[in-house]
C-alpha cells in the first residue's frame, strides 16, 4: 500500500467514522433511557463480531495492538463482563487465554 491513501480509502474512512460515531450515539442513548431491553441481542453480536474482527484484522496487518477500548468510557466490570461472554461464546478455556495473553504487548 502506498504511504498516501486512495481516495477510496478516505471514502471508507469517513464513512467508518461517521457510522462509528453514529453507532457510538445510539447506545449511549439507548444506555441512558435505559432501553437495553428493547434491542435485539442478535443486533449487538451482529455489531460486535464484526467490531472484533476488525480490530484482529488491523492488529495482525499492522503488527501492533492497539487499544481496543476508550478506557475512561469503560469500567473494568464492564470490560470483564464482555470478555468472559467472548470466551464462553467461543469455548476458549482461561488456559488458552494465558497462552495469549502476553502475545504482541503494548510498550
Amino acid at each position: 500500500m502506498s504511504a498516501s491513501p486512495s481516495a477510496g480509502h478516505v471514502e471508507f474512512h469517513l464513512e467508518f467514522r461517521g457510522a462509528s460515531q453514529a453507532l457510538a450515539e445510539l447506545a449511549t442513548a439507548a444506555l441512558e433511557s435505559r432501553c437495553t431491553k428493547a434491542i435485539a441481542s442478535d443486533d449487538i453480536a451482529r455489531a460486535a463480531t464484526a467490531i472484533l474482527k476488525l480490530y484482529a484484522a488491523k492488529a495482525d496487518a499492522e503488527g501492533t495492538l492497539p487499544a481496543p477500548v476508550l478506557k475512561e468510557s469503560m469500567t473494568p466490570t464492564e470490560a470483564v463482563q464482555f470478555v468472559c461472554e467472548v470466551l464462553r461464546a467461543l469455548d476458549i478455556s482461561l488456559f488458552d487465554l494465558a497462552m495469549w495473553y502476553r502475545r504482541g504487548e503494548r510498550q
